[in-house]
């Protein structure tokens, strides 16, 4: 029997107005189209963050303000791959953000798929050399996501000279990616579509040895980005929140439209829609769009640092990265907290909506900050998580592959979400301590992905030091 839907006439408010209105997607093809990829450092990114702040304020959101956020970016230069043995050929590529520029001559290590396996047997090999490595994220044996930063610091600490990461998916070219820490490459990283990797590894196997030149003109320098924070104030409890976030920066080689400007554009319209329909809920929502996400979370990592006072007032941060997207499913995977799985269940049938409660958590996101700290945390995704990126960080994560329902969905389901968080008063959880959090990670798959943190951190304490 399903349970009765105490905001049905809201609901249908919400719902009907969102699909009578094209709203997300027109917000979406501004910022596109006129923006570009907003990514840090650029006149599309500040005219962006200008953007969201004025929807907000049109939209009615109150507190409607921006917080600086000072970082470390990164600027573009040109980049050149040349094989110069046994042939001489010039190979398409991209360098990866924080990468250093570059004058270098190596040979080729082929890893595959880049597993901590791999890197630790053939270690002996990797001393002097250009170590590629595709973008799967599952490596075949592995229980964890292999990121594509986790693969570049592994080859610079066995000592490589140089990162050659090439897409796993055909068609959609060079796939990009920060690779600095702490906004700091050591070693050049570049970038090349599958064909180009197929043909390199051809070589490789034909030849023994493959000689590479690599050269790029890249910069770092420091940069402010911002945060865009709006809220609906809450009429009983304004102290208690519920958060929804997504990032809007994209990388500069495309115009981020599925990731993250789908998710960007549902947390707008999610807002527009609680303004409108349910102005006077019991608790304050606040939506945030983040600045930097794609180098390292920077935006959301500042947050947390700034309101370290009032993160105990958060009883859910949702996140919606990407949450618009045509190739993943509108689910909710909670990160680890199983005292809310029969509630947003409860929901789901509530509102004969259809999604998966799911329960993991992993460290790419903006989500990943609040949950370090305890915040009661999850996401609007598939709770099977995909084999990659599709054409996500390439220049095709264009308007077109992205659709008005998809939109629809997530807007929806997060309008309905939030109204329904911040209505209930018998909330399950509170937020976490440091050592329930740290008890939650100890698994053997984020240990070893600790350890490989812990001795990265030391790496570059070191090189900063000589």
């Amino acid at each position: 029997m399903p349970h009765p839907n105490r905001f049905l006439d809201t609901d249908r408010l919400i719902v009907g107005d969102i699909y009578t209105s094209t709203e997300a997607l027109d917000n979406l093809v501004v910022l596109c189209d006129e923006f570009g990829s907003r990514f840090g450092g650029t006149e599309g990114e500040r005219r962006a963050a200008e953007f969201f702040k004025a929807k907000m304020e049109e939209y009615g959101l109150s507190n409607v303000h921006w917080e600086p956020v000072e970082y470390v970016g990164w600027i573009r230069g040109e980049a050149k791959l040349e094989i110069v043995d046994p042939i001489q050929k010039t190979i398409p590529c991209i360098s990866l953000p924080h990468s250093p520029p570059a004058s270098l001559e190596a040979t080729i290590l082929d890893l595959g798929d880049g597993a901590p396996d791999e890197f630790e047997r053939q270690a002996a090999e990797i001393p002097g050399r250009i170590v590629m490595v595709n973008s799967v994220v599952r490596p075949l044996g592995t229980k964890r996501w292999i990121h594509r930063g986790e693969k570049y610091g592994r080859s610079l600490m066995a000592g490589a000279a140089g990162f050659l990461f090439v897409n796993h998916y055909p068609g959609y070219g060079p796939a990009t990616g920060g690779i600095g820490h702490d906004g700091e490459g050591l070693i050049p990283g570049f970038s090349v579509a599958h064909e180009d990797g197929a043909f390199l590894r051809r070589l490789v196997q034909r030849h023994g040895e493959v000689r590479l030149r690599l050269t790029s003109t890249d910069q770092c320098q420091p940069m402010t980005s911002w945060n865009i924070i709006g809220d609906l104030p809450g009429t009983e409890h304004p102290e208690e929140m519920v958060v929804l976030g997504c990032h809007y920066d994209g990388h500069d080689i495309a115009q981020g439209a599925d990731d993250p400007a789908s998710g960007a554009v549902s947390v707008l319209e999610a807002a527009r829609m609680l303004a409108r329909y349910a102005p006077d809920l019991p608790r304050t929502v606040r939506f945030v769009l983040w600045g930097i996400e794609e180098i390292g979370l920077i935006g959301s990592r500042a947050y947390v640092r700034v309101h370290a006072g009032e993160l105990s007032r958060i009883r859910f941060y949702l996140n919606m990265d990407s949450a618009g997207s045509t190739t993943n499913k509108r689910d909710v995977v909670l990160n680890e907290w199983p005292e809310l799985a029969p509630l947003f269940s409860g929901w789901n049938e509530e509102m004969g909506h259809g999604f998966v409660v799911g329960q993991s958590v992993m460290a790419f996101s903006d989500h990943f900050p609040f949950f370090l700290a305890g915040v009661p945390t999850g996401g609007m995704q598939s709770a099977e998580p995909p084999a990659g990126r599709g054409y996500g960080h390439t220049r095709y994560d264009t308007v077109d592959k992205v659709d008005l329902k998809s939109l629809r969905e997530a807007s929806g389901l997060a309008a309905r979400l939030a109204l329904r968080i911040a209505h209930e008063d018998a909330w399950p959880v509170a937020r976490r301590s440091k050592e329930t959090v740290q008890a939650l990670l100890e698994t053997p798959e984020y240990q070893e992905e600790q350890e490989y943190r812990e001795r990265l951190d030391e790496f570059y304490r070191k090189a900063r030091q000589d």
